[in-house]
């Protein structure tokens, strides 16, 4: 088997070439993946029922020869719609944004430098890198490969991985199956080995666009909330509708005006019609995953951001999320000792070489040799660095050897092997490196042998050191063996490595634990490793430790007893961290879990919060989870757990906002009618209402700043509903005080007989005065209007000030006053009107300032 291409001599194409092509051949996605156009989305907007209704308000006005009245509901729909056209236009973008994170990533090589693109961007001719757990993402035939297999399941149905060959030819592509051919296809994962392959088809034009399949996008799964809110929604629509029903007859059999009486029943169908509950869980959800993208955590399940506000486990990988993943080599040991590389890294290449031990020349030769020649894992190149500052002049660096095969990581064997032909031809070399356990299985020490080993181990574990073990071995007979047992080793020595903690996990391991979010670090590395790390992030209890031999011992009972005390998992295979989530959630956890590898998948499927590392993870592992860490840092992680709070926290004040502020517009509606009182509500002023309403629940609470204490709660049971008796409680106390206000306002009025015009200007203003404090009360529960005054929400004094217009207009321009069916007010009348609005909210004030004065009095 040849050696895989040198990367570095491969040029690839320019940025221009590459930016031409996809202009004229258009991104590497099938058509079926469109947005919604502007007229799908005005289509939809049409057929809601409050548009219907307000359609129909309009006919019955031109039927009683109201003409002004008809013009000015059809003017309020267009209004209307504009507004849910905004609303629908800021989601869709949303979620265009996020499909476009989701895209499957590609690595290229364009002029000489390998470029990690989305795969919709890639082009016909560019250079592809494959490794093993990467989406294909085109058609492209292969140069060079080293152990390649592909999973084509999705294109074939054939379960089994095929092995693939270098292209020797300007072939035509056949299509896709069978083993031992050069091609790969779009859509087929790699599931072993490594290759390079030059893209001959992209898009519809693919063996994947031919089958007409859709690429997989961002899931759009209906959340809990949603089946939660439908089920509510359609219990409202049904009791309103037999209360309309029951106005409508009632009203012409008292009255004798069945006209009025459809009307009258409309006006109640509009206020009780509760078509902001789906409207505010849609735009807060997508525009909530945008958010977390700002956070750099792309959101592939929606359900995932219910989920966050649940989550009381939060299971990590230490390389790479706590740590930097840059690694440097800190310590080694060869023969029978010890070396500090701590002066050898900040000095020069000259004085480097000639410092460094020549005993310790042989154990840093075969551990670079034992990698790939142009590394990506952290690792291999701190020991390819490490060659060259020391090496550079002496013949321990052979760039002109050539691979001949490659024996990679398996779960027997924690070790690889890369055998290399001797420069003279005669024999064969093999360089091996890995777990220092399965190094000494392959050199067969003996039981006092392991032992001393373990002391040298845990000397570098014990200062924080990922370590790794390397050994030699020639092989002159052929053909080679089929295992690494088969080649006579010997052991070399011991490479420890630092990754040095990321800035500000600490911080972040405390917000979690404020939070009452539990973190466990899982890691592959030594126990005296993993407690190091632990002793400088905070982690606790640090003294428990979990080996995944220790793990293996456990049945599933024991280890879901054993579970709750344990924090830190040490000596970990990716297969164990599916039997940790299990037995996490067993114990009635909440669990998110990382991963970043093939073998993660299940575990992250298993896992409440799947969240895959989006700057080294495989393809595999994205597909498999909720979120995609994008940056790889731990204290993303946490900032999406505050988002998805406070996500939550905002859609139940707006549910709030909307049960407050419909009861006294349903009462409004519903109590002229069945004590034979004027009308005080009429269509117009109901579509006015929702004017506020509308942005005021989709825009001005979804912006809202999450609350002080937003990371000091405890995590949201999941069984909790989001409209519990309490939320709904409370909320219709505001409504019903708010209700009792107004029609005190109606009553005084009509008792000083001050008409039904001046009556009607008058608790309609009380009501729009007091549906912005509904506003302003709903912002929190547990601050004042005060206190949150000094939040930030210009969306908030934007609808404040347009309600202020809005209402100026309707009282003091004649045109609009008439079709209102107001009287003039004078300032006196606003002045009670105001007083009178903000009576309605006064009380839920004290109830936050009595319940902060309790909180604060409890030790």
């Amino acid at each position: 088997m040849s050696d895989l291409i040198d990367i570095a001599s491969l040029t690839g194409l320019s940025e221009t070439e590459a930016g031409q092509r996809l202009q004229k051949e258009g991104y590497n996605e099938l058509p079926a993946s469109r947005k919604r156009s502007m007229f799908s989305i005005a289509f939809e907007i049409v057929r809601e029922p409050m548009f219907l209704l307000l359609v129909a308000c309009g006919l019955i006005y031109l039927i009683l020869g109201d003409i002004r009245e008809a013009l000015m509901l059809l003017g309020f729909v267009i209004v209307v719609m504009v507004i849910t056209f905004y609303q629908e236009q800021r989601s869709e973008r949303a979620l265009e944004a996020l499909r476009d994170l989701s895209s499957p990533r590609a690595l290229v090589v364009r002029e000489g430098k390998q470029r990690r693109i989305p795969g919709r961007e890639v082009v016909r001719d560019d250079v592809l890198v494959l490794a093993e757990g990467d989406r294909v993402p085109a058609d492209a035939a292969l140069i060079s490969c080293i152990n390649l297999s592909v999973d084509e399941s999705i294109l074939t149905g054939e379960s089994m991985p095929v092995r693939k060959t270098a292209c020797s030819g300007d072939l035509d592509m056949p299509r896709p199956g069978g083993n031992h051919t050069p091609f790969v296809y779009s859509g087929t994962l790699v599931v072993q080995g490594q290759g390079i392959a030059v893209i001959r088809a992209t898009g519809a034009h693919t063996e994947f666009g031919r089958i007409g399949r859709s690429l997989q996008e961002l899931e759009q799964e209906e959340t809990l909330l949603q089946k939660e809110t439908r089920r509510l929604v359609r219990k409202i629509a049904l009791a309103g509708l037999f209360v309309c029903v029951l106005v409508v007859v009632i009203y012409g059999v008292s009255r004798g005006n069945w006209l009025n009486g459809f009307l009258a029943g409309i006006t109640l169908a509009m206020a009780t019609l509760p078509e902001e509950f789906p409207v505010v869980l849609t735009i807060f959800l997508a525009i909530g995953a945008w958010r977390i993208s700002k956070k750099q955590v792309l959101t592939r399940r929606v359900p995932a951001i219910e989920t966050l506000g649940s989550c009381t486990v939060l299971c990590v990988d230490k390389t790479g999320t706590l740590t930097m993943n840059a690694m440097s080599v800190q310590k080694i040991f060869a023969g029978q000792n010890f070396y500090e590389l701590g002066s050898i890294h900040a000095s020069s290449p000259e004085h480097a070489s000639r410092s460094f031990p020549e005993g310790f020349h042989e154990l840093i030769e075969f551990g670079i040799l034992a990698s790939k020649k142009d590394p990506f894992d952290p690792m291999e190149k701190a020991l390819k660095q490490l060659g060259v500052h020391t090496l550079s002049n002496t013949e321990h660096l052979h760039d002109d050897w050539g691979l001949v095969q490659e024996y990679p990581l398996s779960e027997r064997l924690l070790a690889l092997s890369h055998v290399w032909k001797s420069p003279d031809g005669r024999k064969f070399v093999i360089a091996c490196k890995g777990a220092p356990e399965a190094i000494a299985d392959l050199c067969h020490f003996s039981e006092q042998n392991n032992r001393e080993l373990a002391g040298r181990i845990n000397a570098l574990a014990s200062e924080g050191l990922r370590v790794i073990g390397v050994a030699k071995a020639e092989f002159t007979a052929a053909p080679l063996p089929g295992e690494q047992h088969d080649f006579p080793f010997r052991f070399l020595g011991l490479i420890g490595l630092a990754d040095p903690v990321r800035p500000h996990v600490a911080e972040a391991i405390q917000e979690c634990y404020d939070a009452g979010v539990r973190v466990v670090m899982i890691t592959g590395d030594y126990a005296g490793t993993a407690q190091n790390i632990a002793q400088q992030i905070g982690l606790a209890p640090r003294d428990v430790v979990m080996t995944g031999q220790e793990l293996d011992a456990l049945d599933d009972e024991e280890l879901k007893m054993r579970i709750r005390d344990v924090n830190i998992f040490a000596r970990v295979v990716p297969e164990q961290k599916l039997r940790i989530v299990n037995a996490l959630k067993h114990a009635g956890e909440v669990v998110a879990m990382t991963g970043d590898g093939v073998n993660d998948a299940p575990a992250l499927k298993a896992a409440h919060i799947g969240i895959a590392m989006g700057g080294r993870g495989t393809d595999v592992a994205r597909e498999a989870s909720s979120l995609v860490l994008l940056d790889d840092d731990f204290t993303s992680i946490v900032g999406a757990i505050r988002m998805g709070r406070r996500i939550f926290d905002n859609i139940r004040k707006a549910m709030a906002y909307i049960f407050a502020v419909h009861v006294p517009i349903v009462g409004l509606s519903l109590l002229p009618v069945l004590f034979g009182w004027p009308l005080i509500l009429l269509p117009m002023h109901i579509v006015f209402l929702e004017l506020i309403i509308d942005p005021a629940c989709s825009i001005v609470f979804e912006a809202e700043n999450e609350e002080k204490d937003i990371m000091k709660r405890m995590p949201r049971n999941p069984k909790q509903p989001l409209f519990s008796m309490k939320t709904i409680g409370l909320s219709i106390m505001q409504g019903l005080s708010v209700l009792f206000i107004v029609l005190a306002v109606f009553a005084i009025s009509m008792k000083r007989g001050q008409g039904e015009l001046d009556a009607r200007a008058l608790t309609v203003t009380t009501l729009i005065i007091a549906n912005l404090g509904l506003i302003f009360v709903n912002r929190s529960w547990s601050r004042t209007i005060f206190s949150t005054l000094s939040v930030p929400n210009p969306a908030l004094w934007w609808v404040t000030a347009g309600t202020a217009a809005g209402l100026g207009c309707i009282l003091y321009v004649p045109f609009f006053r008439n079709l209102f069916h107001f009287a003039f007010l004078h300032p006196v009348d606003i002045v009670i009107c105001l007083a009178a609005g903000l009576l309605s909210i006064l009380w839920f004030e004290m109830m936050k300032i009595f319940n902060g004065k309790h909180r604060r009095s409890i030790p």
